[in-house]
């Protein structure tokens, strides 16, 4: 862990080998997940139905395959990269509030897996399935194969961390930054918050994918309140 008697510059060198062990994590997984791109293409066309891909450059299947793997290496990589960011913070915490590093790290991989598979069933086939309906019948929808990987990348990615919702308030309320009251009192500030948050994370910007992503977040949202009065 990071000595907090270390100087600026020092503090600098620590980021940036942590840093460097993140983007090598990442690459090591992308260098793995990129041999195994046909079933993860699979995986990825599911919800699409029974529509195809298209390139629309010669450079696009590369840069399409290479894309999986990036995204295959980060969530491969999530929890090395989430270990390095709280281990990195954890020694300008104060001792009570380092007894929940650990533990918030476990949770936190729980809770952006659930998000990602969430993601995965239920809301990624909902919200193309609604995309595709605003050409009416009157469009015919030819689907780049780059830019569609791009998409449920960030997608997932916004799901899993928009799971993140409870360990913020539960760890906001351990380290007496703010109490369930006063989160309580203040409810349509946070549930504007979580709306706003919902809009930004989803790239599609689709009404529906917000609100469908805001609901469950309203929930781990209300949850961990409920829970930050008994922990």
């Amino acid at each position: 862990m990071v000595d907090l008697k270390m100087g600026f510059l020092e503090h600098l060198e620590e980021l940036r080998k942590r840093l460097v062990v993140c983007v090598t994590a990442v690459f090591v997984g992308a260098m793995g997940c990129y041999y195994f791109w046909r079933p993860l293409l699979k995986l990825v066309k599911r919800p699409l139905g029974g529509q195809k891909l298209h390139y629309m450059s010669v450079m696009e299947p590369f840069i399409g395959r290479f894309r999986i793997a990036i995204f295959a290496g980060v969530f491969i990589a999530f929890p090395i990269i989430l270990y390095e960011a709280l281990t990195f913070m954890a020694p300008a915490m104060k001792s009570k509030e380092k007894r929940f590093v650990y533990p918030m790290l476990i949770l936190m991989i729980i809770l952006f897996a659930c998000g990602v598979i969430f993601g995965y069933y239920y809301l990624l086939p909902v919200s193309i399935k609604w995309l595709f309906s605003q050409g009416e019948g009157q469009l015919t929808p030819i689907i780049a194969f780059d830019k569609y990987i791009n998409f449920v990348g960030l997608f997932l990615l916004g799901f899993g961390g928009g799971f993140q919702t409870p360990i913020v308030i539960l760890f906001l309320t351990k380290i007496g930054a703010v109490s369930p009251k006063t989160l309580r009192k203040n409810w349509r500030i946070s549930y504007v918050t979580i709306l706003t948050l919902a809009a930004i994370i989803t790239p599609d910007w689709s009404p529906i994918t917000m609100i469908v992503m805001a609901i469950p977040m309203i929930m781990l949202y209300e949850l961990s309140l409920v829970l930050a009065r008994f922990f």
